[in-house]
């Protein structure tokens, strides 16, 4: 393995443990304070180090929007106002078995990216990486319903915090996605960029939840109690996580990369049992048939790949012999 190949694997093994215990992390930093200020918060602090980042490594004109303003803004929003606010938001809303629910959510992000794909640009994914899909969602409702769909469908205490916190894994997949509007900038002025429209987006929708009285502004007694969770979350689910994430999937390439994610609902299961989370059998078949349905999908990609690049590589041969 070259060194570039290990640098790239052990970036995007580091993003994804963050992002697997952000979860707990979070759940344990709201018995304190709002998610919506939490965010905000952490944010905040992540866009002042982007800036920082940015400014010293390609200087003050890549701060230039380029006419890409409106893409920039848009998908920021998706990343950093709908996914953060939404997903944790959800997770509040679900109590301890939020923390679960969120956390399988994001695991199924790469399938959720096929079923974007199919239903908006038309791409038809073959039966096998359909059938994955299938078996992926049924591990997600294992874990979201408990084994009590109709109990579950009924209770909209529960089914709204869901639908909350699935809207805003399909905002985190969009962000992705719209990256490759930009594939000629550095992955670090794509998020600085994408991270400050989005965040001041956030600090709208806070003022205004603020106003109306949904939430109030953080004593300092409250932001003193959070601190390590928030110190926490800024510099490894947030800074490091984001640049590592973006920066190991060019080296080793999306398909090598999602991998990677099998790591996130595992963590969170570790952190949760470590916390006292009470983990039921539905807990840990969903995650095993996420895991199973995301690792098959990506060898059988990889398969293809090859029977492709062989099958190039043969006609090229008999064109020439």
């Amino acid at each position: 393995m070259s060194k570039n190949v290990l640098f790239g694997a052990i970036l995007c093994f580091i993003a994804a443990v963050s992002w697997g215990a952000m979860f707990p992390v979070a759940h344990a930093a709201f018995k304190h304070i709002d998610p919506f200020y939490f965010t905000l918060i952490r944010y905040g602090a992540v866009t002042i180090i982007l800036v920082a980042l940015l400014f010293w490594k390609e200087g003050k004109q890549a701060f230039r929007l380029e006419g890409k303003g409106f893409h920039l803004w848009f998908f920021g929003t998706m990343a950093f106002t709908v996914y953060n606010l939404l997903i944790f938001w959800g997770e509040d809303l679900l109590g301890e078995p939020g923390v679960m629910v969120a956390s399988i959510m994001e695991s199924l992000m790469p399938m959720i990216s096929i079923v974007i794909v199919w239903m908006f640009f038309h791409k038809r994914p073959h039966v096998f990486t359909f059938l994955c899909v299938l078996i992926s969602f049924v591990g997600a409702m294992c874990v979201i319903t408990k084994g009590e769909m109709s109990t579950f469908l009924r209770a909209t205490d529960d089914f709204i915090p869901t639908m909350l916190i699935f809207v805003a894994v399909v905002g985190w997949v969009i962000y992705t996605m719209g990256g490759s509007e930009f594939s000629g900038w550095s992955a670090l002025r794509y998020s600085t960029l994408t991270c400050i429209l989005g965040t001041l987006t956030s600090l709208v929708v806070v003022i205004g939840a603020t106003v109306v009285g949904y939430i109030s502004i953080p004593t300092s007694e409250v932001i003193l109690a959070t601190s390590p969770h928030l110190l926490f979350m800024i510099i490894f689910p947030g800074l490091i996580a984001l640049l590592g994430w973006n920066i190991g999937v060019s080296i080793l390439s999306p398909i090598n990369a999602l991998l990677f994610i099998n790591f996130v609902p595992v963590t969170t299961l570790l952190v949760s049992v470590v916390q006292g989370y009470q983990v039921t059998v539905f807990d840990l078949v969903g995650t095993v048939l996420i895991i199973v349905s995301l690792v098959s999908n990506n060898l059988f990609v990889r398969l293809q790949k090859k029977a492709v690049k062989h099958s190039v590589q043969t006609n090229l041969h008999q064109r020439v012999s």
